[in-house]
């Protein structure tokens, strides 16, 4: 069943069950009510005739006048029970203003239990009587202030259910057709709710089913809620996936490439030394250089599957900032004097100590000053700087959470430079511009995501700034200052 049918029948069930529970519920409040109305019918009465028959009897002197007493209270005596007795009705008649006496039995009986006066006729007058229902009220002299008689209220339940049982029937009818019509606008209204709850669901279902025959699109985003946040996730998926498969493809190119040009070297100078086209010590020099330029890729495949699954571990020690760099700068000068390239440092005085695992750190520090070296032409400079930025960068302490001091570290040149639309991706995977692939600059453009995690499993930031084409660049490493762990 689809979630469309789910919705609408839910929905629909509620409505129905509330319905009904509330229909059974009137009916059976309205029932309840009606049976405490009665009674308090009957026992109003009862007092009130107490009081007039008081009256009466003190002022005859006896029960002379108890049955003109009746009639006038709507309760007149008859010979058929259950038909209109003479008086009911009769303005200024009690009866009329709540009870009618087609319902209502009235027995007067002495003390002594003797019947003085019953309106339906049923009891002869001075007949002993006993266990009399209703509900009774006492006879008084007023003038001794003596009891003399009681009077008994009686409703005709009979005849009250018949009456009660019609009304509630058309109070019943009435409220079955509001619940019908009741349960008919809420379904129709849960209809068009749960095709507009569904309809983003379909497209949704649609869409992933598209990405899974390897195509992507955008979901148009109709609303701000939960519907409409699921369709934005869903298009920030999709356009990952397509930054994603861009990468794989630039990976398998990349790589591709990276693994053909050494194995191409190699497989020519291994022909030429079988053909006696190139001696042994020209041949084994070209074939260490090719392996070690494969060494570095699979190095750096190895380093960004430990990224990428959560297992670059750290050895923090203590570090002098000044050895560090100058070790880095003795590393790297005689590549950089055999291109030709002048490799300087700048480094402030009283530089503090970092707490840093110094083979990472020197990793990440190789891949940056391999970066600049592949970008800067001969005769360019490379500048490698590193200050303590006093009181702390608020802009980085947000993200990394220490408002302590930091150290930071930059890495300049002057050479090809970065383009503003390159910038952002820098720190991709796999990630090259399209001017260093024109210019055939060698990597695979893993070393920056590497830097990026080794730095920021330090408890720092690095980050790449560039004039444009031709201005060079500067990458910028800061690191919490201290012997603390970061």
């Amino acid at each position: 069943m689809s979630l469309r049918w789910r919705i609408l029948g839910a929905t629909t069930a509620v409505v129905v069950l509330a319905v009904l529970t509330s229909v059974g519920v009137a009916y059976y409040a309205t029932q309840s009510r009606l049976d405490l109305f009665v009674g308090q019918i009957g026992e109003r009465e009862a007092h009130r005739l107490a009081q007039s028959l008081s009256r009466a009897y003190t002022d005859a002197g006896g029960w002379a006048t108890a049955a003109d007493e009746l009639g006038d209270a709507g309760f007149g005596l008859d010979s058929s029970p259950g038909e209109p007795h003479e008086g009911a009705g009769q303005e200024g008649g009690g009866a009329s203003e709540g009870a009618h006496v087609e319902f209502v039995r009235v027995v007067i009986t002495d003390v002594s239990g003797l019947v003085i006066l019953d309106n339906a006729a049923e009891l002869p007058s001075g007949s002993t009587v006993s266990g009399l229902g209703g509900h009774p009220g006492t006879v008084i002299d007023l003038a001794t202030g003596e009891t003399v008689g009681h009077v008994r209220v009686d409703t005709d339940h009979e005849l009250l259910s018949s009456e009660s049982h019609g009304f509630l029937s058309a109070l019943l009818y009435i409220t079955l057709v509001g619940a019908v019509a009741t349960a008919a606008v809420a379904m129709l209204i849960a209809a068009w709710l749960s095709k507009r709850i569904t309809a983003p669901v379909t497209a949704l279902t649609r869409a992933a089913q598209g990405i899974a025959r390897g195509s992507t699109s955008q979901l148009p985003v109709t609303s701000s809620d939960e519907l409409g946040q699921m369709t934005s996730a869903f298009n920030q998926m999709s356009s990952d996936l397509d930054a994603q498969r861009e990468l794989r493809r630039r990976l398998i190119d990349d790589v591709s490439h990276e693994l053909n040009t050494p194995l191409s070297v190699i497989q020519l100078e291994a022909a030429g030394l079988r053909d006696g086209l190139q001696t042994p010590e020209l041949v084994s020099g070209h074939i260490i250089d090719e392996v070690t330029r494969l060494r570095g890729l699979v190095t750096d495949l190895n380093s960004l599957a430990e990224t990428e699954l959560g297992e670059l571990s750290l050895e923090l020690e203590a570090t002098g900032t000044t050895d560090l760099l100058t070790a880095e700068h003795s590393r790297w000068l005689p590549q950089a004097e055999a291109e030709g390239v002048s490799l300087s440092l700048d480094l402030a005085a009283d530089l503090p100590d970092v707490q840093v695992d110094r083979m990472r750190m020197s990793q990440t520090l190789g891949n940056v000053l391999r970066n600049a070296m592949n970008s800067t032409a001969s005769g360019g400079s490379i500048v490698i700087a590193a200050e303590c930025e006093t009181g702390g960068r608020p802009d980085r302490d947000a993200v990394t959470g220490s408002s302590t001091d930091r150290l930071a570290i930059s890495v300049t040149d002057d050479g090809a430079g970065i383009d503003a639309d390159d910038l952002p991706h820098v720190f991709e995977r796999f990630y090259r511009a399209d001017r260093s692939r024109e210019a055939g600059t060698a990597g695979t453009g893993l070393g920056l995501a590497i830097s990026r995690a080794i730095v920021e499993a330090h408890g720092g930031t690095i980050e790449v700034t560039s004039g444009g084409i031709g201005h060079g660049v500067t990458v910028t490493i800061r690191l919490p200052c201290g012997s603390g762990q970061p």
